[in-house]
């Protein structure tokens, strides 16, 4: 048995991602976002792989990703409730992390596996944030799984696609505690 952590166990007992609607500035400078980001890139990646990557949004960025939202949703028929939805995480964004998912040809790892650390490195991300006293929230929404908007707005590659945006600030308001799943409907405890 390693040391125990009570610290970091009632961090991650209690911990709680902030609506990105509600974060305002200042934002991590980069020397305060580099430590984020390497916690983050701690996560297993079956194989040493790193089947992701970063991409830091901020600035002029913001605007430009809330044009290009627009754009898709009138491509693809959106309503204009989708299409306002999809352009407010840019619109209100000060920083976020665009977690880019890489698929690498493996005979060892399925792709399956590289997505789920990809989704992993985007929780490692929220938590790092919060831990460092942050606010922070991962998002995405249809205009991550729209293949033109992300070739557009990130020049991903054929293999590449967003895993998510981790929007990070400082916590304008303190979000209601949620109501937290049941366990017992959760988990099955197999002995035998």
């Amino acid at each position: 048995m390693t040391q125990r952590n009570d610290a970091a166990l009632e961090f991650l007992l209690s911990r709680r991602s902030r609506p990105a609607k509600t974060l305002v500035a200042p934002v991590p400078t980069r020397a305060e976002l580099l430590p984020l980001l390497t916690a983050a890139a701690r996560t297993p990646d079956h194989g040493k792989l790193e089947p992701w990557r970063f991409v830091v949004i901020q600035g002029a960025a913001m605007p430009r990703l809330a044009d290009l939202a627009v754009q898709a949703g009138e491509r693809l028929g959106k309503s204009g409730d989708d299409i306002a939805k999809a352009r407010s995480q840019f619109d209100l964004g000060h920083l976020a992390v665009a977690v880019v998912e890489v698929q690498k040809p493996s005979p060892k790892v399925p792709a399956i596996e590289q997505s789920y650390s990809a989704g992993a490195v985007c929780l490692a991300l929220v938590n790092a944030a919060l831990a460092a006293g942050w606010g922070a929230n991962w998002l995405s929404g249809w205009a991550s799984h729209d293949r033109h908007f992300c070739q557009q707005a990130f020049g991903l590659a054929d293999n590449e696609r967003i895993a998510g945006f981790i929007h990070i600030a400082t916590q304008g308001a303190t979000p209601p505690e949620r109501p937290r799943p049941d366990l017992s409907d959760l988990t099955t405890w197999m002995q035998e």
